[in-house]
């Protein structure tokens, strides 16, 4: 639905008390969305495949942590018996960068996806949003509209999660409960994966070096983390269900992304558009249509891009400054010779 046709915002649950249960918790994404939760009162139960994971990093004390792998049989089973949550919001899956879009592991990620959601309704869930991705569309030079574009995935990880999707949203009808699925486009922002395009560029000129681009004719969708996260838990916390675009909706293309980069580092000249070949999969234009989100949830974002970059421009200065004040300090530390500190043999 879009245009003149879109409805009003879904009415925001009361959240208070409510237990919910959070997937990828220490993840790009997740780490965000678990203040935004506590904030709304949830009772925030997170997961992480880590034995300790950072709550400065992680999250707010309030929550509680559940050391899970859910790739191992009955993982999903054993967490959704013991939590018992109202909610699920599931986040985690693999996501390198240079084999997302190919590995095995997406089928692992399916399956586990599929015993994660039968496990949280077996034990009481009652509603449930998942990340999808912009990938599962077909290529169109229009915007990607939920019920309009094609469904029609090019790669592995695409077709997972457009399976994932098709599965969870009939089983959540014959079962009774609520589901929606976020749909992701492009995102960036602090504590992002450094060989991703806005961490790569930006370290690289941050640093002194030439960033070699594509011609930068793509046209894409960026939103920042932070409001991709905002916008996750304000669907969570609607009563919307179905497919939604998470998303800015505001077409940009690499080039200006890239460029806006360099000005912001000040370094617009070692920006070297063109030093890369385009990829033959590399689709031309991918834009959400937002009218779902804005409409529906009600969820608006706080970033514009330019603000956006500057925010992540600081953050990895700041990061590039604590790791050089780091290094400084542990090359000036008195050397510890084998005398007084025997090695181990």
């Amino acid at each position: 639905m879009s245009g003149d046709e879109a409805p009003a915002a879904a009415s925001a649950v009361d959240a208070a008390g409510r237990r919910v249960l959070v997937t990828g918790a220490t993840g790009f994404i997740g780490r965000r969305c678990l203040p935004r939760l506590t904030e709304l009162g949830y009772e925030v139960h997170a997961l992480s495949s880590r034995s300790s994971p950072s709550l400065p990093l992680a999250g707010p004390p309030a929550v509680t942590w559940h050391h899970v792998d859910l790739l191992a049989a009955g993982a999903a089973d054993a967490v959704c018996e013991a939590v018992a949550a109202h909610d699920l919001l599931h986040l985690a899956w693999d996501t390198t960068p240079g084999q997302y879009t190919h590995t095995p592991l997406n089928l692992d990620w399916l399956s586990a996806s599929l015993r994660l959601v039968r496990s949280f309704v077996a034990h009481g869930g009652r509603r449930l949003v998942t990340a999808g991705t912009c990938f599962e569309y077909a290529h169109s030079d229009a915007r990607c509209v939920e019920g309009v574009t094609p469904i029609a995935p090019d790669t592995l990880y695409g077709t997972s999660k457009a399976a994932l999707d098709a599965v969870v949203t009939h089983y959540a009808s014959e079962a009774g409960i609520e589901s929606a699925w976020g749909r992701i486009f492009f995102l960036y922002g602090p504590h992002e994966h450094p060989d991703r395009l806005v961490a790569s560029v930006t370290r690289a000129l941050l640093a002194g070096r030439e960033a070699p681009c594509s011609i930068g004719t793509q046209v894409r969708d960026f939103l920042h983390v932070d409001d991709v996260a905002g916008a996750l838990v304000a669907l969570l916390a609607s009563r919307a269900t179905g497919d939604v675009n998470v998303a800015s909706g505001q077409p940009v293309t690499i080039r200006d992304l890239v460029l806006e980069i360099g000005e912001q580092v000040g370094r617009p000249e070692l920006v070297l558009l063109g030093a890369r070949p385009l990829s033959p999969r590399d689709p031309p234009h991918i834009v959400a249509d937002v009218n779902r989100l804005r409409a529906e949830v009600g969820f608006t974002p706080r970033f514009s891009l330019r603000e956006g970059v500057r925010d992540t421009v600081r953050w990895w200065a700041s990061e590039r400054d604590g790791s050089i004040e780091r290094a400084s300090r542990a090359n000036h530390k008195p050397r510890t010779t084998r005398e007084e500190h025997p090695p181990h043999e």
